[in-house]
């Protein structure tokens, strides 16, 4: 009787050692549970500003073909080459305009109505849609341009065509490519009303902790009148419009009337007159939004963004409370600042709006560890924006190239030789367990 009742009570401890052994090993819950909290319109909008976002929502879903006549691709102008057909097959985690959803929607679109593409080796069904960029041109000059993955070669509505893909498996052998995910653009409009003197000052805060640290950085800016750029991996673009038009045209083939020059326009696989997104200066009655139905797709594709609401964090939890006083103690906000503010607006609700990005917009060296080799504006090959972290507990994949679905990993990865966020990262592993638990669980509350 004591031998049984003594090895019910090991088979007790036994079973609560390795429950404890898995709360120990957990550190990253995972995608985070519940609704989404984003994608929808900034609260307080008129009903014509909301009209426009939705009218422009729908846009930004759109799916194209090469001339509008394929069954349910309404949109104009995929190809020559692309990597997806629309803004929100890639834009969708966890709702329309996030990032890469969990099945990557690029092994559908390769295929669609005949298509022959081959699947390049970079990308894998339930790994992050990508687009690929070369380091270098064949004569050792620098390149940084997307290539697209996929051409129209193969296509009902694309008959002649014979456009080739590029030899990418050749790139990869030499290590000359390299990888970018979409970012997500919830909240944006907010972001491209900040002020560049609040960015400055913002960057310029805290000087004596951030010397401290190692970090320095610096804003990104146009060339042609040095003001702050701001979108993408590298804050290379200057406005949503910008970032809309060029996207367009790199990511679907698109040409516009911000990039109206068709890309890959070899003989055989051109089939529209350019700009294939412009103006419409007639529409068909019955629509919600005259403003969205007389503007061009790329037009819409940046009101979407701009009305956009930022996303909305779980409620605060004790765990999730001392993790976000982790966060500031241990040096993470002095690059992903927690507030900025917002200057006049001409739309409803966004004028002098305090916002949580957790990000200072400025690009900052990651070191050899997490570099591209591409440089954008004057970013080099190992500087990236501050990702902004709203949201990012429902993100899957990390990182420029979403090499990683572990914000755990992804936070050791910061440290590596160059990087400014090494001694931060250092400050995280002197981190008790429950101290780096306190910090995943924050994170994956935003």
């Amino acid at each position: 009787m004591k031998t049984a009742k003594l090895a019910s009570v090991l088979s007790i401890a036994l079973g609560m050692l390795l429950l404890a052994g898995t709360a120990f090993a957990q550190l990253d819950p995972g995608v985070r549970g519940g609704p989404s909290g984003a994608g929808g319109a900034l609260a307080g909008l008129s009903s014509d500003e909301l009209n426009f976002f939705n009218a422009a929502k729908e846009r930004f879903a759109e799916i194209d073909s090469v001339s509008g006549t394929a069954p349910g691709e309404a949109g104009v102008g995929l190809g020559p080459g692309f990597n997806s057909n629309s803004c929100a097959s890639c834009h969708a985690q966890p709702a329309v305009g996030g990032t890469s959803p969990a099945v990557n929607p690029q092994f559908v679109v390769a295929h669609m109505d005949g298509a022959t593409n081959t699947m390049p080796s970079f990308l894998s069904l339930h790994g992050p849609a990508r687009e690929a960029r070369f380091v270098n041109n064949p004569d050792g000059s620098p390149d940084g341009g997307v290539h697209d993955l996929f051409t129209i070669k193969g296509r009902s509505d694309a008959p002649g065509c014979n456009l080739a893909q590029p030899d990418f498996e050749t790139q990869v052998r030499n290590n000359n490519i390299i990888y970018r995910i979409a970012t997500p653009t919830y909240g944006a409009g907010l972001i491209e009303n900040t002020a560049d003197a609040t960015l400055e000052a913002n960057l310029a805060s805290n000087s004596s902790a951030k010397a401290a640290m190692g970090i320095s950085g610096h804003l990104n800016r146009s060339g042609n009148d040095g003001t702050v750029t701001r979108f993408g991996w590298k804050a290379q673009n200057k406005s949503l419009l910008i970032f809309a038009g060029e996207a367009y045209n790199v990511e679907q083939g698109v040409s516009n009337e911000v990039f109206p020059n068709e890309r890959n326009a070899v003989s055989g696989c051109v089939f529209n007159g350019s700009p294939e997104d412009h103006t419409n200066l007639t529409v068909a009655p019955g629509g919600i939004s005259p403003a969205a139905d007389f503007s061009s797709d790329t037009v819409n594709f940046a009101a979407f963004m701009r009305l956009s609401a930022a996303p909305v964090p779980a409620p605060a939890t004790a765990s999730t409370s001392r993790g976000k006083s982790i966060f500031t103690a241990i040096g993470c906000a002095l690059c992903h600042t927690a507030s900025l503010k917002t200057t006049k607006s001409v739309f409803t609700g966004q004028s002098n709006k305090t916002y949580s990005p957790y990000s200072d917009i400025a690009v900052h060296s990651m070191g050899v560890g997490l570099q591209d080799r591409v440089s954008q504006g004057n970013a080099n090959g190992q500087e990236f924006r501050s990702a902004p972290l709203w949201g990012v507990g429902q993100r899957i994949f990390f990182f420029h190239d979403g090499r990683s679905s572990d914000i755990a990993e992804a936070i050791r990865a910061h440290e590596s030789n160059g990087s400014e966020a090494s001694h931060v990262e250092e400050n995280y592993d002197m981190l008790s367990t429950s101290q780096k638990q306190d910090l995943v669980n924050f994170l994956r509350s935003l």
